[in-house]
């Protein structure tokens, strides 16, 4: 039962960390909306998540002890990254034919996908400072029932993804229109752009 107490909260603190509005579920999002490798992008999100955790769990504050400077470096790479993204969001906004996918609209290819998929996943700071640093540190405090906490926050990782990614087909009728595309893109360049910018200033 303590074991499975645990799992139920590490369920809930996990889903609480991935739930918030970010690049990562924002790619997702956009995925599952044009039925575009869901499969392999849920896939790469679940699995990076679940290695995250683990990572944090076993030893979250050897990074920080050690390379103090990592989480500049890592800060300032993925506000980078999350900055040039957001460009190109903007520019697929200004371009709302591109969006339409069953209307012979352009489509990436799986290594292209998954490619940023990982990008999105491994460069961002929030997966290291929430994920292994916040995560870890409240699964350690379990004691022995951090193996369980570690697996709930798994497979509340898992559920999430899946859900995102298979339920964004559900809004394809409202996404049909190209209208609809360059709002969703207006809004992820918006929130990457945001993060890429609030990242920058607390490395700096």
């Amino acid at each position: 039962m303590t074991g499975l107490l645990a799992a139920l909260a590490g369920m809930g603190m996990g889903l609480s960390l991935i739930v918030a509005i970010g690049a990562q579920n924002a790619f997702v999002l956009r995925q599952g909306l044009r039925l575009e490798h869901v499969t392999g992008v849920v896939a790469v999100c679940a699995v990076s998540d679940a290695v995250l955790i683990l990572a944090g769990v076993a030893g979250n504050s050897w990074l920080s002890a050690r390379l103090p400077d990592a989480i500049t470096v890592i800060r300032v790479g993925g506000a980078v990254f999350l900055l040039g993204y957001a460009v190109v969001a903007g520019r697929r906004a200004l371009r709302p034919a591109w969006f339409a996918v069953d209307a012979g609209g352009t489509r990436n290819g799986l290594l292209a996908t998954i490619a940023t998929c990982l990008a999105l996943t491994w460069l961002n700071p929030h997966v290291y400072l929430d994920t292994v640093l916040l995560l870890g540190s409240v699964a350690d405090s379990r004691g022995a029932g951090r193996w369980w906490f570690a697996g709930g926050a798994a497979v509340g990782s898992v559920l999430w993804f899946s859900a995102l990614g298979y339920g964004a087909r559900l809004l394809r009728p409202l996404f049909a229109r190209p209208a609809a595309w360059r709002v969703l893109d207006v809004v992820i360049a918006v929130v990457m752009a945001a993060l890429g910018v609030g990242l920058l200033a607390s490395a700096i």
